[in-house]
Order: structure tokens, then sequence, then C-alpha cells
């Protein structure tokens, strides 16, 4: 990675003090910085004069056009009112973790940043670690073989903090990693946690979780420990490795290629040497601050977005509730409605007047208005509008940011890509009122829709079409025709599958035949199967 960024996004950072100064280092090494803000004016301008940055106030750089992120590494509890009004003014935001401290308060920013368009990233600082990266990696292909248990470690003597307990300080970054690795939320969430140097503020927690796929994980966090340990431990029915930062770059990821053999129906333990996985040397800190970079300028996805944040903050909560209750807390029960069969994200809202079908998930922030009517075992996204009105039909997927208005008909089996777009009036103007203009859209059985793509009202996609993505769709489209391009045209046939077909006309993955029947009309030839 280059050491420094010559040009693109100018970012301000918020707070300057403990680990803000680490921020507002690393922006500026990549070439970044524009501006520093601190509630203490010394510190600010200690900071502004050593990186040659303005100095300037929060909400004046709130209204600074220039300014196109701005990164928030204030006290805990003003991170969600610092993020909710930089993402307001218009700014790309990247918060120190926790995101809030509060869910309802995260998923409100979570909303704002998705109706704004603006990127909201949470400083999870291992995510970006090479190590852990590393880490992931092995598990996910398998080098592990099945995953059973996670455990970790952050302990040491200090930095004791009275706005925040040891789970909400130390926690996040463990939480973050584990759920990263397990790919899931877990069931639930059991925590123990013990105050010494405070009445109400606990020093010491231990926090287990259990997962749907059989999975378990503990976190330890202290401030009151003898020494530094931080140390994530994953192990598997095939190998285990330990992440350990304390150690030098050679050896801070080791795989330990231990298994457990069983004789004479007993488990014998069968060790083996353990493994150093090489890993490149690298500031996380500073592959964080790039990342935010490379997100603001729309060349990457952001890995802690608003939403990862949102599920780290759940489990602190339930962490909290659990301590407070000594009881388990059940982030599953949370995440379903009262609908039989029907999954619904405690953060997405369904209308009273919505028939909803069996084995359907509906996930964070969607919205079903009244009188829609979702079909059986379909996906709805993160982040989607249906209705009202809006009809969609079994085992459709309806991916992330797509709005299907009043009028749109969904058959089975439709496959929407992340940010379609479904129109409903041919020529909208804000001011003027034109509902009574609205023009049915029919999406039929089998019909892939890719991202970002624009059906205009009025037309009708034929049984298994396949429009690629970015194409503007203004004009019907035949049976199994693949259309693309700004407006979209045909550019050739694929099965019903979804695989193009070559001259011949033969599925690759099926061998069915097919035939034209003219210039845009396809017809599957019954029975016959290419040798």
């Amino acid at each position: 990675m280059s050491s420094h960024v010559s040009s693109g996004p100018q970012v301000a950072v918020i707070g300057c003090g403990y680990w803000g100064k680490n921020l507002v280092r690393n922006f500026h090494q990549l070439g970044a910085l524009a501006a520093v803000s601190d509630a203490n004016a010394e510190c600010a301008a200690r900071h502004g004069e050593q990186y040659g940055a303005r100095v300037a106030s929060f909400s004046e750089l709130l209204q600074d056009d220039s300014i196109t992120g701005l990164v928030i590494a204030t006290p805990a509890e003003q991170h969600a009112a610092h993020a909710q009004e930089a993402l307001l003014a218009g700014k790309h935001v990247f918060v120190e973790k926790p995101l809030a401290l509060d869910v309802r308060d995260a998923e409100a920013l979570c909303a704002v940043a998705a109706d704004r368009d603006r990127v909201l990233m949470v400083g999870h600082l291992l995510q970006y670690h090479s190590a852990f990266l590393a880490l992931k990696g092995i598990v996910a292909d398998g080098t592990l073989g099945r995953l059973q248990y996670t455990y970790s470690n952050r302990l040491n003597l200090g930095k004791v903090r009275r706005e925040e307990n040891i789970l909400w300080s130390f926690a996040p970054h463990d939480i973050s990693m584990i759920l990263s690795i397990v790919g899931s939320e877990p069931e639930t969430v059991t925590a123990i946690g013990s105050c010494y140097l405070h009445k109400t503020i606990a020093d010491v927690t231990t926090t287990h979780l259990a997962f749907p796929g059989g999975e378990n994980a503990h976190v330890f966090v202290s401030w009151l420990h003898p020494f530094k340990d931080q140390k994530l431990v994953v192990v598997g029915d095939r190998g285990m490795a330990v992440f350990d930062d304390r150690e030098p770059w050679p050896s801070k990821l080791i795989v330990y290629p231990h298994t457990i053999d069983w004789k004479n129906g007993m488990p014998v333990p069968n060790k083996a040497d353990g493994r150093p996985i090489e890993v490149a040397e690298s500031e996380p800190l500073r592959e964080e601050c790039h990342h935010f970079l490379l997100c603001i300028a729309g060349t990457t996805a952001c890995r802690t977005d608003g939403r990862e944040g949102l599920r780290v903050l759940r489990v602190l909560q339930a962490a909290e509730r659990s301590m407070r209750t000594n009881t388990s807390e059940s982030l599953i029960e949370a995440a379903k409605s009262k609908r039989d069969g029907v999954m619904v994200h405690e953060s997405a809202y369904v209308d009273d007047d919505v028939e909803i079908g069996a084995g359907t998930r509906i996930w964070h922030f969607s919205h079903i208005l009244s009188g829609s009517r979702i079909g059986q075992d379909c996906v709805i996204g993160q982040n989607v509008m249906l209705g009202p009105s809006a009809i969609i039909g079994d085992r459709c997927k309806i991916q992330n940011n797509v709005s299907v208005y009043e009028g749109v008909i969904l058959e089975d089996g439709v496959f929407c890509g992340p940010s379609c777009v479904f129109t409903n009036v041919n020529t909208p103007r804000a001011e003027i009122e034109r509902k009574n203009e609205f023009l049915p859209t029919r999406v039929k059985r089998g019909v892939t829709i890719g991202a970002n793509a624009t059906i205009v009202c009025g037309v009708t996609l034929g049984a298994y079409s396949f429009v690629a993505a970015g194409a503007v769709v203004t004009k019907d489209v035949a049976d199994c025709a693949l259309v693309a391009g700004v407006p979209a045209k045909r550019i050739g046939w694929v099965s019903e599958t979804g695989e193009r077909l070559g001259p011949d006309l033969v599925c690759p993955r099926t061998g069915k035949r097919y035939r034209e029947l003219g210039p845009n009309r396809l017809d599957l030839i019954p029975g016959e199967i290419a040798v």
C-alpha cells in the first residue's frame, strides 16, 4: 500500500486524545487529514500544528463541503449523537467502537446512513489486522475442520474508565472477531461480571456465546490483571489456531494440527508441533484508516459497517442484561415475529395488514407496507421496502436496498439483485402528485434482475429472462432473453437454469435443447437432451 494518498477524500478527526491522536497521525500519513477538532482547545491546536491541519469546531466541520468524512473518537457516550449529526450533514462517518451505547440508537444510525447513502464504519480495529485476516481465511478454507469453539482473553492493568464498564471498553473487538469467524449471530448470551473499584462498574467480565450451528465462544476481559494478554484461540475438529497479538510478527499466528482420536471408545489427544503462519507486517490502524478512504471513494465495500457494529452492540447489550438479571439472554427469540414459521428481524417493521408465507425471512431495517402479500420461503434482504400492496410470489430473493412499489408483481422464483430499481411513474416530478398514473409491472417466474438494474414501469419481464447488472429496461422482455445496456436490448438467450446459451441453444448445465421460433421467441424442445 502506498505510504501517501496524494488526492482523494479529505477527512477531519473529532477527538484528538488518548486514541484519537493515533487516528490523526494515520490519516495525516495517508494524505487525507484536512482538519482536527477537540473539546480541549489546547489539544486541538497542538495536533493541528504538528500535522499541518486546520483546527475547527465540530459545527464548522459539519458545514464544510470540502470535508467528505468525519472520524469520531470522542467519549463513547457521545458517539451516537456525533455520528447522527455528521450523517445528517451528508458526511461519511468512521466512529470508534462502540457504535453507540444503545441498540436503538445504532439502528437509527444505520437507517440514516442507508437513507443518505453514506458510509457508516465502526472502528473494530482487529478486523484489519493481517494475522486475524489470515486466521479467518484458515477457518474458511477448512484447515481447522469443523469449527467447535473459540475463546479470547483481553486483559491488562488499566486504563480504567468511568463512562463504560470493562465489557463495553474491551470486549467489542473480540466479539467482532468471533462473529466474523463463526459467520452468524449467537442464539444465547450469558455473562457474569464483578465490580471491585466501583460498586456499579464491572472490572472483570466473562461472556459465553452459543451459536445456532453448535459453535461456542467465550470472552474474558479485565483491566485488573497483572500482565497484558491479547489472545484469540480457535478450535476445530482437525486443528487449532492461536492469534496472540503480544508475540512478534513471525509467531503472531500459530496453527496446531492437533486432533482427537477415538480408541476403545475413549478420546485420545493426538498432539502435533505448531506451525507459524506467515503474515504481512502492517499497522492495523493504518489499514483501517485506508479502508475508510477506499469506502468513501466507492472502491470497496465496508468490512465493519454500521450493521456489523449493530450486531456487536446487540451481543454487548444482551451480555449487560444477562449480568444484571443472572439469566441467559436469547437473541433468536428477539429476531422472530409472532407469525408462525416467519422470521422478522427485530429492526424490521411489518404493517398489520400484511400476508407472509411460512419459511420467509425478513432481515435488518426492511419495511413491509400494508396490503402487501409475500409468498413462502422468500428472503427479503436488508433495507428493503415492499408496498403498499406489493405482490411477491414463493421462493423469491430480494437483495439489499430494493424497493418494490404498488403495482409491481413478482411471480415465483424471482431474484432481485442489490439496489435494483422499479419505477412506478414514467415522468415523475417532486411537486406534482401522480399516484393515479402508476403503471403495473409484472416480473414472471424465474426472472433474474442484476444489481443496479432499472425496470421502468409498465413493462413485463418474460419467464426466466435475465437482466444484466446496470441495464435499464424500457420495453417488454421475451421469455429466456438475456438483455443488457441502456436502454436494454437482447444480447442472447439463457436457459431456465440461468445459463447463457451458445449457438447450439443447448443448456450447458442440464443438456436441454431450445429452438428459436422467431427473432424474439425461444422455445424448449420437449424431452430432448443433448448427448
